[in-house]
């Protein structure tokens, strides 16, 4: 029996307001075999929010006990809260034969890449900077202040795009959501991710 092969890991980064999230539920909802990688936090929930759905919501001693032990492939403290990835969870995942995503800031993929050099990287770019402060501004939540802030920002994150396996330019929701399914099924099939049907299709007698 050829044994089952672990699931291939997508880091997923964009600049704030490039739609990273929207196409990673669309990804969700047409690739039944592909999963999230639910992050840990210390942050309280927001209105709507379910813990294991969305994040693990757990205290700082917990978290901080987590780091100690190993328990995070990537973490980091945003404004007072911890974010982090655990390296079971991911793990469990995989065994499981699902491809995983994780859906993180660059900081955080530095620090998957060089954990799992094996994860493929990809980078979601606007098509303009001036698209990027459109979608900002008709979020209709931030202040003009904020969205200058959020764009200087934005252009240092897109300054580490070049650092990903993948790019991937939201110009419309449908063919962007074609190119990282298309990035996906790619990975599927390259010779290392075959090696076991290989060596199946090898071990017969004819």
């Amino acid at each position: 029996m050829t044994a089952k092969t672990p699931g291939n890991v997508f880091i997923i980064s964009a600049a704030s307001g490039t739609g990273k999230t929207t196409l990673v539920s669309r990804l969700l909802s047409a690739h039944a075999d592909v999963r999230v990688s639910v992050s840990h936090t210390t942050r309280a929930p927001r209105e709507g929010e379910r813990h294991g759905e969305h994040y693990y919501f757990v205290g700082t001693a917990e978290f901080e006990d987590m780091i100690d032990g190993g328990g995070f492939l990537e973490h980091a403290n945003v404004f007072g809260n911890y974010y982090g990835t655990s390296m079971s969870g991911l793990k469990a995942l995989q065994h499981q034969g699902f491809d995983v995503i994780l859906e993180i800031d660059v900081q955080g993929a530095a620090q998957v890449r060089r954990a799992l050099p094996e994860a493929v990287s990809i980078f979601i770019l606007p098509p303009s900077f001036a698209v990027l402060a459109e979608r900002l501004r008709g979020r209709g939540t931030d202040t003009a202040e904020v969205i200058e802030t959020r764009l200087r920002q934005a252009r240092g994150e897109i300054e580490q795009s070049l650092l990903f396996d993948y790019i991937v330019v939201n110009r419309d929701l449908p063919a962007a959501e074609a190119e990282l399914s298309a990035i996906i099924r790619a990975q599927r099939q390259t010779q290392a991710r075959q090696k076991n049907f290989i060596e199946a299709l090898l071990s017969e007698k004819f």
